[in-house]
């Protein structure tokens, strides 16, 4: 088998932040395996401030799994786990080519750019970041549902809210209107206290961050409607394929989303959603956070595409066994 890695590095528009750090810049590595005739590509792109591991950690075991690549994929950081585990699913044929390109529309802070995509997509599901002023955050969702009658919503608080702060969000959305909001993910500081909120208020809630933490134990519980999977925070596509049987045999969706991902990493995501998950829309709607597409185009984008022989793409390492 022939194996290339690269390195990745992507301007980011203007105003990227995460957890309160600007991203500039995305960077990763891209793995290319080739094995008679068969080419297979995966990406491994930590997320900063969320993920564990450092780029420097994943080139590392990257070259660990070179030297041993019958190796549990799990036994890798998550990143690196799923970047290799999707290129050897291509490799192998096991993904399937075609993606569902529907994703929730992402409010990246600008509403009133938010609402414009809304009107000009014609689209019915968005997305918006919480946690930072639970009564105004109440006020523009309970606006939005006013202003488009047929919008349903995802938030995200990733555990920003204490009960008080999150049940003050929730009495600012009249109580009709609260059924348009699919589910908020991780509304409150611990499980326990999102649990309360959901019991208080009636609102759904989604696990996310809890997801990914072993004592979970997922099962069916009141208002718990969905959990979401962020492949690069979470491992291997096995893994993640073993996460979505799980909840689906507890009668709780999965969505698949983004961990801001290249073209090429979202369009694998796009195609892990048609195969896994075809009833629900993930959450991809992330590239317009980026300067440029890599190695493959998201379908409708018309930003710039990298190819090998880009300045923003540089080989690593190149081996052959």
């Amino acid at each position: 088998m022939k194996i290339k890695l690269y390195h990745y590095t992507i301007p980011c528009r203007t105003g990227v932040v995460l957890r309160k750090q600007p991203l500039t810049e995305r960077q990763g590595l891209i793995i290319r395996l080739e094995k008679n005739g068969n080419i297979g590509w995966g990406e491994i792109a930590p997320l900063p401030t969320f993920s564990c591991e450092t780029l420097a950690e994943c080139e590392a075991d990257v070259r660990k799994w070179l030297k041993k690549p019958t190796d549990l994929m799990d036994n890798f950081a998550p990143s690196v786990a799923f970047g290799i585990s999707c290129a050897l699913a291509e490799l192998n044929g096991t993904l399937q080519p075609e993606g569902d390109f529907r994703s929730a529309i992402l409010c990246d802070g600008d509403v009133a750019k938010f609402s414009a995509k809304l009107t000009a997509c014609q689209a019915h599901l968005g997305k918006i970041k919480i946690g930072f002023n639970a009564e105004k955050e109440g006020e523009l969702a309970n606006q939005l549902f006013m202003q488009f009658p047929d919008l349903q919503l995802r938030l995200d608080a990733n555990r920003a809210f204490s009960l008080e702060q999150a049940v003050k969000f929730a009495e600012k959305i009249a109580k009709p209107l609260r059924s348009r909001i699919q589910f908020i993910e991780e509304p409150c500081q611990t499980p326990a206290l999102s649990r309360q909120f959901a019991e208080i208020t009636g609102i759904n809630i989604a696990w996310d961050e809890s997801v990914r933490e072993p004592h979970l134990g997922l099962k069916a519980e009141p208002n718990l409607t969905a959990i979401v999977i962020k492949p690069t925070l979470t491992g291997s596509l096995e893994k993640c394929v073993s996460l979505i049987q799980q909840a689906h045999s507890q009668g709780i969706s999965a969505v698949i989303s983004s961990s801001i991902e290249s073209s090429l990493g979202l369009t694998q995501l796009a195609r892990i959603a048609k195969q896994y998950t075809p009833d629900m829309v993930a959450g991809l709607d992330t590239l317009h956070l980026m300067q440029r597409q890599l190695l493959r185009c998201w379908q409708g984008s018309d930003l710039p595409l990298i190819d090998e022989n880009s300045e923003f793409l540089r080989l690593i390492l190149e081996s052959e066994d």
